[in-house]
């Protein structure tokens, strides 16, 4: 049995700082001075999320800037090019990807990509010698997980994975009542996130070869919850898949539940899913209770305790996690969101699709 403190001890030597309860440093406040040299950022895949998110997020940055896009649409490349002022010479596009090496502006790489393809452009992008941001999930399995770390390794850049949710106030808290035992231990968790929606017929989320299915897209947020605020890595997962609209869900499954559960005999219930609307982590302790609800979204995050309600300013989290890892960068620091906590996900995603396939046997997690 491994206990928080040499979880963190441990996680601290392998580089995996995330899931520390660390406040927010002052120079990723808004009105920061502004270090030397902002370092340039080109995001790879222009849709809706980097379009709405991540291009307005990077104009508040203080530590890094909107430098460069790649994208196999002339069209998009010619109106981000005029919107955002990004020169021609910055602006690649799938076939002449790898020539992003040879340019300077370009510090990092941000990968946008449907699933199936952030391993191979994160890989290219240390491989050219860029640092990279991942978005999540950082891959579909753990082999892939391991091959992207091994190349930020050789590569001596850092990776990192697009968990913007540790930069909130309300996620922070959430770690520090939760890893601090503030109401005693954690027996007791449920962490969900679902919408009831109907995706387009087309989508890449529909396609299993993409790697679509809400377990990617969904349930990587309450597996991320149930161990930053425990504070330690499960070690079984029950679980099991279903259809509804058959018709609709052809290649993957529509809902996923899971059931994680840790040496010390605590359990954490979780749905992914586009059947019901969720959106909500709670734990219950020896002595009191934590809730956030809404747990996930980008802003309006709500939460109590015991102790009462949570109120914290609302903070604009990509902006937040971009410049951090930027002054990582800059300082030669550890990213709280660096890529051995993509690998600890994608280890609990392997075993719940084994679980899956095992009709539901409780199935042990691989370690490191």
């Amino acid at each position: 049995m491994i206990s928080r403190r040499q979880f963190i001890e441990q996680s601290v030597k392998a580089g995996a700082v995330s899931l520390t309860s660390v406040h927010l440093p002052n120079y990723l406040n808004k009105q920061a001075k502004r270090q030397d040299r902002k370092l340039g950022v080109a995001l790879v895949g222009l849709g809706h999320y980097s379009t709405t998110q991540l291009a307005p997020a990077l104009k508040e940055c203080t530590q890094c800037y909107l430098a460069g896009i790649v994208t196999g649409t002339p069209e998009k490349a010619e109106k981000w090019s005029q919107e955002h002022h990004i020169p021609e010479s910055n602006i690649y596009n799938y076939q002449n990807y790898d020539e992003i090496a040879n340019n300077d502006a370009i510090d990092i790489i941000y990968v946008v990509l449907p699933n199936s393809m952030h391993a191979e452009y994160s890989i290219r992008a240390l491989e050219a010698g860029k640092h990279v941001i991942c978005e999540k999930p950082m891959a579909l399995t753990a082999v892939e997980a391991r091959e992207m770390l091994s190349a930020a390794q050789k590569s001596k850049r850092k990776l990192a994975v697009g968990y913007r949710l540790h930069y909130d106030p309300y996620t922070q808290e959430i770690m520090r009542l939760g890893q601090n035992e503030a109401f005693g231990r954690i027996n007791y968790m449920e962490c969900s996130v679902g919408y009831s929606y109907t995706p387009q017929e087309d989508s890449w989320t529909l396609k299993k070869s993409m790697g679509g299915g809400s377990l990617y897209n969904l349930g990587v947020y309450p597996i991320q919850g149930a161990r930053y605020t425990k504070g330690s890595e499960p070690r079984y997962v029950t679980a099991q898949a279903t259809i509804q609209r058959k018709n609709i869900f052809k290649e993957v499954y529509e809902n996923f539940t899971w059931q994680l559960e840790w040496a010390d005999g605590s359990l954490c219930n979780s749905y992914s899913g586009s059947t019901a609307r969720i959106d909500r982590l709670w734990a219950g302790c020896t002595k009191g209770f934590i809730e956030l609800a809404p747990a996930y979204f980008y802003s309006g995050l709500k939460g109590q305790s015991t102790e009462g309600p949570m109120t914290f300013e609302p903070v604009w989290q990509q902006q937040l996690q971009m410049d951090d890892f930027a002054y990582c960068i800059k300082n030669h620091l550890p990213s709280r969101v660096d890529g051995m906590q993509g690998l600890y996900d994608a280890l609990i995603i392997d075993a719940i699709h084994k679980s899956i396939d095992l009709k539901g046997e409780r199935v042990k997690i691989e370690s490191i």
